[in-house]
């Protein structure tokens, strides 16, 4: 009953579509920070192993 009041809008509080669009908002930001920090660590893997590697002419 009480979900129903505040999706109507007759009660304060966060209506369900709002809240499920935050979930999955969250979620979407929790992967993407997880990619990145993935891309971060290749990205130095690689450029160190760039200097490491002999000099070539």
């Amino acid at each position: 009953m009480k979900k129903a009041e505040v999706n109507s809008g007759k009660r304060a509080g966060v209506p369900t579509e709002v809240a499920d669009k935050m979930k999955a908002l969250k979620r979407e930001v929790r992967e993407l920070r997880q990619a990145n920090e993935i891309l971060r660590k290749a990205s130095a893997y690689f450029a160190q192993a760039e200097l490491d590697r002999p000099f070539r002419r």
